[in-house]
């Protein structure tokens, strides 16, 4: 693939880009037992689009560097490059399937997945190393996708970079990846769930013991735990007009943290930016379907910047 804006980024992301089919259901059924469809839908995912194409309609320069299927729609293609991401770093890869995630939400907002990884995966088997604008660029963000690939990306990556595996955490990264990774990082994202297999990894008792220069924790509607060199901020939740489907909210709240620093808030204020960024995702159905511009979220987020 090619295209997109090629200047410099502020911003380059490595994560999956996914086909995400978005179901609801009121409750999730037993083992071995049914229950019915309340609503379908299929969408543009994936940690790595998701951020990305938020980022870049908030204004900030950002470049996608990932691997898809060589089935992946062109109808996604282009909604990624008229966002306005730079996207010389999307690679097409015979002989994989894109990837593809089934996401499963009930009344509570709790959320189930099953996930084809795809070849972002398997990205240290397919011998390209993508490093053309994480060189350029001031933020690195590392998500989903094949661990071994992104430590060794890193040593070659000049800028500050963070480190947020998201549920993959759990199954793929292990205590030795987690170790290598952060030790070339100066941020952590990570969920309230995420933070139980991050503390094991480290030997630590909680992530605000981590030795890192911003580590973040969120909680959904109970919002956000943030450590800045150390010292604790909590960062309350924004509350949305209306809340229909949680599917990248925690992605849309990245995008929004790299939002704020592109246009000139400090850490703490760029957080809460992060949190009204992602008040507007739950709006909609999908991970893209409903974020803002820029005016709108300084405009919600006013009145929260204003008690920072």
């Amino acid at each position: 693939m090619g295209g997109g804006d090629v200047s410099a980024p502020f911003l380059s992301v490595y994560g999956h880009v996914a086909i995400d089919q978005i179901l609801t259901v009121t409750r999730f059924p037993d083992l071995n037992t049914s229950v019915d469809v309340t609503e379908k839908s299929t969408h543009l995912g994936g940690t790595g689009a998701n951020i990305a194409v938020v980022a870049a309609k908030l204004g900030v320069p950002t470049a996608l560097c990932a691997f898809v299927g060589a089935d992946f729609p062109k109808a996604f293609e282009d909604l990624i490059s008229e966002a306005g991401v730079i996207t010389d770093e999307l690679r097409r890869v015979d002989g994989y399937d894109t990837s593809q995630a089934i996401v499963v939400s009930d009344d509570a907002m709790d959320q189930k997945v099953l996930f084809y990884q795809g070849p972002q995966g398997y990205a240290s088997r397919i011998g390209e190393r993508l490093l053309s604008n994480a060189s350029q660029s001031e933020h690195v963000h590392f998500c989903t996708g094949d661990p071994e690939y992104y430590i060794s990306l890193m040593p070659d990556i000049g800028c500050s970079m963070a480190l947020d595996p998201a549920q993959e955490v759990h199954r793929i990264w292990n205590a030795d990846s987690t170790a290598r990774a952060l030790a070339h990082c100066d941020a952590l994202f990570c969920n309230r769930y995420e933070a139980e297999s991050v503390i094991k990894y480290l030997g630590v008792g909680a992530v605000g013991e981590i030795d890192k220069p911003l580590v973040v924790c969120t909680s959904g509607a109970k919002g956000s735990d943030a450590y800045i060199d150390g010292e604790h901020f909590h960062i309350p939740a924004i509350p949305a007009e209306r809340v229909v489907d949680a599917t990248g909210a925690g992605d849309a709240y990245r995008a929004g943290y790299y939002a704020g620093l592109y246009h000139g808030f400090d850490v703490r204020e760029s957080l809460v930016i992060a949190a009204t960024v992602s008040s507007f995702v739950v709006e909609d159905y999908g991970s893209i379907t409903s974020a803002p511009d820029w005016g709108s979220v300084v405009e919600r987020a006013g009145k929260y910047l204003r008690d920072v």
